[in-house]
């Protein structure tokens, strides 16, 4: 079988997913990317994936934008994960009937006020007089796609799970949990300092948290325009001895600082379209406390179980769910275990590939799909 996966450029989550998909016994896989990949990923430190075998850079030259026109046209599985590779999905509509897949996160974090933009009414209006005659599906990369897809009478009972899949290291996570030895609950914080991600959340919480006298530490990690507003917070409210402000570490870095934790603060709104560092957390043994409103949530956590859901920018919820952890370490521990496994054996990169292959071979079959969780289960609107 040919499987084609169309999207500007590669990035490591996809790479991850990619490599999986490329072992799979019966199937001969393609990347293709439209753009070159940009220089200030590698820069920052990203690996560049443009040279690796099965990727096809229709960017480089008229053969290669010739030989992805064709992949477009012949592959049995098409995927297509980005506005960037619009056009080959609406070639191979044009000039084929078969299995295509669209990848997206939501299309209305703003609400209405996205129906304005010229890229999504562009994909609407081929979605409504071309896509939807064409066996055409959505892997939602947010737990609240579904539901947006629904509000725009598009891919109605077309929407299956789909998500960012990052690497799981196979370990011992118990012997993780005991190795670390804490004398007091570290909690952790990564992202850019933005207003969408609230690091003022995170800030505030370790002020009640210190009025309670639990003992604790806060350390934050990354840059951005709300630095310095949060530096600023940090000395207003006195908080120099409880919260580190530690920059940027490379990635490598930033997954040893998550199995050296015990409680990750992820407070993003809306805005977030999945998360990444979600799946990053849980899989290396922190206990994810995550915004409701993030996409990644409601797909990966089961409140109470394998992490904690707190009402989005609700100061109150969060600390709720903290001093919960803190006041009971065996369910927290639990929680650790049961959040490593969900990433290991459902929400991986390697269960991916294999749902999707079982999705597809149930579609050619004629059914619906038969995963009942994770990934290609069926998505329903929120």
């Amino acid at each position: 079988m040919l499987v084609a996966f169309f999207s500007n450029y590669m990035n490591q989550h996809q790479k991850y997913l990619s490599d999986s998909i490329s072992k799979l016994n019966g199937i001969t896989y393609y990347f293709v990317t439209t753009m070159q990949t940009p220089e200030w990923r590698t820069k920052i430190g990203y690996p560049n994936y443009d040279n690796l075998s099965y990727v096809v850079n229709s960017w480089q030259d008229q053969e290669q934008a010739e030989r992805a026109k064709g992949l477009a046209i012949k592959a049995d599985v098409a995927i297509f994960g980005t506005p960037d590779s619009l056009d080959y999905q609406v070639l191979r509509c044009q000039k084929a009937d078969k299995l295509s897949f669209e990848v997206s996160e939501r299309w209305l974090k703003k609400g209405l006020l996205n129906l304005l933009s010229p890229r999504l009414l562009r994909n609407m209006w081929y979605y409504h007089t071309l896509f939807h005659n064409k066996p055409v599906y959505k892997l939602c990369s947010s737990a609240f796609a579904a539901g947006d897809q629904y509000r725009m009478f598009s891919f109605r009972e077309r929407c299956y799970k789909w998500g960012y899949f990052t690497k799981v290291d196979e370990y011992d996570i118990e012997q993780s949990l005991d190795a670390r030895g804490n004398s007091e609950m570290r909690l952790m914080w990564c992202a850019r300092f933005i207003k969408w991600k609230h690091p003022e959340l995170a800030v505030k919480l370790a002020y009640r948290l210190k009025e309670k006298e639990y003992k604790f530490t806060l350390d934050m990690y990354g840059s951005g325009e709300e630095l310095e507003r949060t530096k600023d917070l940090v000395r207003k409210l006195d908080l120099g001895d409880v919260v580190n402000l530690c920059g940027n570490l490379p990635n490598e870095q930033i997954l040893d600082q998550m199995r050296r934790h015990d409680i990750f603060l992820f407070t993003s709104d809306r805005n977030e379209g999945w998360g990444a560092v979600a799946n990053e957390a849980m899989s290396n043994g922190c206990v994810l406390v995550g915004s409701d409103a993030i996409g990644s949530v409601p797909f990966l956590v089961k409140d109470g179980e394998n992490g904690c859901v707190f009402k989005s920018g609700n100061q109150d919820s969060l600390l709720e769910k903290v001093e919960y952890l803190f006041n009971n370490p065996i369910e927290m521990r639990k929680m650790a275990i049961n959040g490593y496994y969900t990433l290991r054996d459902i929400w991986s990169p390697e269960n991916a590939a294999k749902n999707l292959l079982k999705l597809i071979e149930d579609f050619q079959n004629g059914r619906g799909t038969s995963i009942a969780d994770g990934p290609c289960s069926k998505a329903l609107p929120l």
